[in-house]
C-alpha cells in the first residue's frame, strides 16, 4: 500500500471506529490474527480489540478521539491524538466520577494488504486513573 492509502486507513480507524462507533471497520480493518499492545494489557485479534474497546466506552461513552498528526509510509503509521470524554461509568474499581478528561497519546500501528496487523498505544493512564481516583475521594467526602 502506499503512504497515501495507509494515512486514509489509519484516519477512517480513528474516526469510525472511536467516534463512529462502526464495528463493521473494525472488522474490514483489523486482520483477524492483529497484535494489540495496549496500555496494561495486549489484545490479539478482532474479538480481545472489542472487549478493550468496550472496557475503556463503558467508562467514557462520549469518548471522542481527535488525531492531532499523523505520519505513514508503505507498512507503518504514526499517530498522535487527543482524546475527551466523561467518566459515566466504571473504571478499574473506580465508581462514574462524572469527571470530563482530556488525554493524548500516540499509537505506532504496523499494516499489511489494507490491514492493521499490530499496534502499539503510549498515553498517560497512570494519571488518568489519579485524577479519576481524586474525583472519586472527593465526591465521597
Amino acid at each position: 500500500m502506499t503512504p497515501t492509502e495507509n494515512a486514509a486507513i489509519v484516519r477512517r480507524w480513528f474516526d469510525e471506529v472511536w467516534n463512529q462507533r462502526r464495528d463493521a471497520t473494525v472488522h474490514e480493518l483489523l486482520d483477524p490474527s492483529s497484535i494489540g499492545h495496549l496500555e496494561g494489557l495486549v489484545a490479539r485479534g478482532v474479538a480481545e480489540f472489542f472487549t478493550a474497546r468496550s472496557f475503556l466506552l463503558n467508562a467514557f461513552p462520549d469518548l471522542r478521539v481527535t488525531v492531532e498528526a499523523l505520519l505513514a509510509d508503505e507498512d507503518e503509521a504514526a499517530v498522535r491524538w487527543a482524546a475527551e470524554g466523561t467518566h459515566r461509568g466504571e473504571l478499574l474499581g473506580i465508581a462514574a466520577t462524572g469527571l470530563h478528561i482530556a488525554i493524548r497519546g500516540m499509537t505506532w500501528l504496523r499494516l499489511s494488504n489494507g490491514r492493521i496487523v499490530e499496534g502499539w498505544d503510549s498515553w498517560n493512564q497512570g494519571r488518568l486513573m489519579s485524577e479519576l481516583q481524586a474525583a472519586a475521594a472527593s465526591a465521597a467526602a
